[in-house]
């Protein structure tokens, strides 16, 4: 579960970690098709948007 590096410094740490549990990092390769595919659309609209938005301020 902890790598050597991200042992935890205390007891209480450690407790911590085991009842509420740790998010891991997400690799969108081992994601199920669909969840991915939603992923990377919501990420291109997202950067889309800020774009039009930078674009039309600066034609105003």
């Amino acid at each position: 579960m902890l790598e050597k590096d991200e042992e935890p410094f205390n007891d209480i740490m450690d407790h911590f970690d085991k009842t509420t549990g740790r998010p891991e990092k997400i690799e969108m390769k081992t994601l199920p098709n669909p969840i991915r595919i939603l992923g990377y659309v919501l990420i291109t609209c997202v950067v889309v948007s800020t774009l039009l938005i930078i674009v039309m301020s600066l034609s105003d």
